[in-house]
């Protein structure tokens, strides 16, 4: 089962999504929460996969996005909000969000963004997609730099061919650890792979060939 927490300040739209998503059989709604503050709170005692938030909402979802990656990096994040702008797709993406659908998106979108959030992909709603398309929202450059110092010694040991495993001996880190930062690290880099990652850093001059 796929383990959601919803985070939205009306309590009727929180009961349809929960409906919604709960159909699907293989998701469950683990906890509502009405603000940001709740909703941490929520993350931190529930544990839940992934985060379905709002963005207009007391505390405020952005906020609550970055308390929320930082406290779990390896947490699935999905904005569900009626704000439909590049810009402030850009900015929920940037505070770590590895998804978002507009409310105006048919039902059945928002169990598939939970499916794809899940199994490690983005998920962008049908428009936004359209109006992204041919563009990366931070580029690669910002994208580097987005990481933090930690990250970057992972990232530079991955793209190099070292394992999970020896990259924790080598920064005495546990594996668990590693795992949670390989896991960050490609979603802030928007790549897919190991060797797309090793592409990454061989573009950028910081791993030689």
């Amino acid at each position: 089962m796929i383990r959601v927490l919803l985070a939205d300040d009306h309590p009727v739209v929180r009961t349809g999504y929960r409906r919604l998503l709960e159909q699907a059989h293989d998701i469950v709604v683990v906890h509502e929460a009405a603000d940001a503050d709740g909703a941490f709170a929520a993350l931190v005692a529930h544990a839940p996969e992934v985060l379905v938030t709002d963005l207009a909402m007391p505390g405020g979802g952005l906020e609550l996005i970055r308390r929320a990656r930082a406290h779990d990096p390896a947490l699935r994040i999905l904005v569900f909000s009626m704000h439909e702008s590049e810009a402030m797709v850009q900015r929920a993406l940037e505070a770590g969000a590895t998804g978002y659908l507009s409310k105006a998106s048919e039902p059945g979108q928002l169990v598939d963004a939970v499916h794809a959030l899940h199994a490690g992909r983005r998920y962008l709603g049908e428009g936004l997609e359209r109006a992204l398309r041919g563009r990366d929202p931070l580029g690669e450059s910002a994208r580097l730099a987005s990481l933090s110092e930690r990250e970057r010694e992972v990232f530079r040991l991955l793209a190099q061919g070292c394992s999970p495993a020896e990259c924790a001996s080598e920064l005495g880190l546990s594996a668990k650890t590693v795992s949670n930062h390989q896991t960050v690290i490609k979603e802030k880099l928007g790549v897919a792979t190991s060797a797309a990652l090793a592409h990454l850093a061989i573009r950028h001059g910081l791993v030689s060939v």
